[in-house]
Parts: structure tokens; sequence; C-alpha cells
């Protein structure tokens, strides 16, 4: 089956902001809910606002499976749907992550009965979105199966906490984004779908040229999972290549490296482009794309959004479709590991995740880059190509 025919952004806003919403159980066997620590659970109208006051009409945000449902079939949506009629009350459009690493407590991840039940979980969110009046709902059925298969199935950093299961586990990941899609298309033939993955560069050192090849493999394996999802590799897998729809890519300060060396940082000498990098993903699946994450903590943030906006701005001018730039964290949040408060993103509170306010600095180069995007995205040349 041939790629589909390129089709105007299904966003509201290209210039997007996402709420953190990890959810996974912790090696030591702790269950994070970011949404929660934050009270963005319980304050998303607020933050939905705060968002529209800066200008941005389309956020990425989740609901949290291992809430959801509290046994096998059994489904509580009261942490759900607050917050989807806050976001329609403040006139801000959400693309929903279906599982953000986190699981019903005491599924086998393993098992046939992980697909079945993400699945019909699926399909029940997909209704009472479409019930709730959620119009064409934009869906992240799985995000980033790359990093979770890694994190763990390869290096027991958290759940299932496997050692050396990754390609297994990617397997099983992708399995069940391919039965949540499946299943949420089937509610609302409108939705779409968007595929988050890290978008990573590896190179060699210059003295190790023996390494090059081995280091060629092991970068090209970050396309494994939207291949699996496609259907162009692990055929069994039942993937197709209608189910790769929107392409998101995620990209942080540390998403370069000389292997077994250093992570390069920009003005590294070996240090690859950004929208070189867009536009080989796009030449590999000739999709839509969207930057799905991006940002840095503290005064470090406008400076990287003004060099990731100057590269998305080439990649556009070079005919790459991308569809929007997220920056994500849009608000400060716990470390994972060890509750720091992280200074990130647009929206800054105070120890106790009370208190909003917006950041100043990152606010005026949201305007800027958005200005200088919009020549850019109001007439695309893809998508002027395509009609």
């Amino acid at each position: 089956m041939t790629p589909p025919a390129p089709r105007r952004s299904p966003f509201r806003s290209f210039m997007q902001r996402g709420f953190e919403a990890s959810s996974h159980r912790r090696r030591d066997g702790r269950q994070l809910d970011v949404l929660a620590a934050t009270r963005h659970d319980e304050l998303a109208g607020t933050d939905y606002r705060l968002l529209r006051q800066a200008g941005i009409q389309t956020a990425r945000d989740a609901l949290r499976w291992h809430l959801i449902e509290t046994a096998p079939g059994r489904y509580d949506w009261s942490s759900f749907v607050p917050m989807l009629r806050a976001a329609r009350a403040a006139g801000v459009q959400v693309v929903w992550d279906l599982c953000h690493y986190g699981v019903p407590e005491g599924i086998d991840v393993w098992s046939p009965a992980f697909v079945d039940r993400f699945a019909a979980f699926c399909t029940t969110a997909a209704r009472i979105a479409r019930d709730e009046g959620y119009e064409a709902p934009v869906w992240c059925p799985m995000n980033e199966i790359s990093f979770w298969s890694w994190a763990g199935g390869d290096r027991n950093a958290f759940h299932p906490c496997g050692d050396g299961q990754g390609h297994a586990f990617k397997r099983q990941l992708v399995r069940a984004a391919i039965a949540g899609t499946e299943a949420a298309r089937a509610v609302d033939p409108r939705a779409r779908f968007m595929q988050p993955e890290p978008l990573i560069h590896i190179t060699h050192h210059p003295d190790r040229p023996w390494d090059r090849e081995q280091v060629e493999r092991y970068r090209t394996a970050q396309y494994q999972a939207w291949d699996m999802i496609a259907g162009r590799l692990d055929a069994d897998l039942g993937g197709r290549e209608d189910l790769l729809d929107i392409v998101g890519v995620n990209f942080y300060f540390n998403n370069q490296w000389v292997h077994e060396f250093e992570t390069m940082g920009m003005g590294h000498r070996l240090y690859r482009p950004f929208a070189d990098m867009l536009r080989e993903v796009h030449d590999r699946y000739r999709r839509p794309l969207i930057v799905a994450e991006t940002g840095a903590e503290g005064d470090n943030g406008p400076g990287w959004l003004r060099y990731v906006g100057g590269e998305v701005r080439a990649a556009l001018r070079a005919g790459v479709p991308v569809q929007g730039l997220c920056l994500y964290p849009v608000m400060d949040y716990p470390g994972w590991d060890d509750e720091r408060h992280c200074p990130c993103g647009l929206i800054h509170t105070d120890a106790d995740y009370r208190a909003r306010s917006l950041d100043s600095a990152l606010l005026r180069q949201i305007e800027e880059e958005q200005a200088l995007l919009l020549p850019l995205i109001e007439t695309p040349r893809w998508v002027a190509a395509a009609e």
C-alpha cells in the first residue's frame, strides 16, 4: 500500500504545548502520576486558559489508563471527562495520549490480554470523546515505543523492568498501538493518529572508523517502531502503511552523541542540523510531521526554541510537511526519580504546584517564532503541491 497523500493539518495552531503526563511505575515500585503531582488534573481549566492567553490553541495531554481501568473491562472516566470538558470550555484542542507509559495494576504486558485490553480501552475512550462532542479527534495511541522498550525492556529503569528484552517489548507495544489505532478509528473514522518517537543522531568517533557500520545500524534502529506500524518490518505484527498517519518526533539537547564518547551539543563539530534530521524522516515515510516534544529547562528555554524554530523553518522551506511544534513540558513538574522541581516551559508554578504564572522571556520567544513561521505555514508548499 502506498503512503496516503498529504492532507491539511488537523491542528488548530502550529505552536503547541504539552503537559508532562508520565504515569509509569518506577523500578522501586512507586506509581508515578505527574498530572496529579502538578495538580494539572484539578486545575486543567486554569492551565488551558493560560495557553489561550499565550495564543496557543493546541496542546498535548493524556488519559491515565492506570486510573481509568479499575478492573479488567471496568472503567471510571472521572479523571478524564472533566479535563475533556475544561479543554472544550477554554477553546483548546487537545491531542490525547492513550498510554503514556502507565498501565493498570496487575496487567501482564507480555500477554495477549495486554493488547486486547488496550484495544478495548481505546474503543471506549473514543466513544466517550465522541459522545462528549470532541470534534475531529487526534489521538496518540502509545507514547515513545522506542524509549519505553529501551528503558523498560532493556535497562530495567521502569516497568516492566526487563533486561535485554527491549526488542520483544517493542514488538508487544507495537501490537498494542496497532490494535488501539484500529479500535479508535472504528469508533470515529474522522480520527487522526500521531505516533511520537525520539529523533536521535549518533555518529562514530573520527578516530574509530571501524565503528562506522555498527553505529549506523544503531542509529537507524530508531526507525523500527514506525517501520513496524507501517508494516515494513515484522509483518506478523499486522502493520500497514495507513496506520502510520502523523509522525511525531521528540528532540532534546541530549539527542545527539558520539558513540561511546560524549553527548554532542550545538556547536560541536559533528552536530547534525535538526532540519536535516527532519528531512531524513520525511524522505523515509512521506508523512506529515510534528515536533511532538522539544524544550529546555530554565534560562535555556528561549535559546533552544530559537534554534529549533529556525531549523523547522529551514525544513518547511525545503518542502518538509511539518505541521506543528510542541514545547514540552509546558509546565514545571517533579523529576521522575528524585522529585526535583524542574523549572521548564511556559507555565511556572510555586513549590506546591498551586500558583501559576507565564514565563515572560519564553512567551516573547514564542511570539517571535509565531511571527517568523506565519508566512511559511499559511499556505505550505507541500499542501499547494497536493492541491
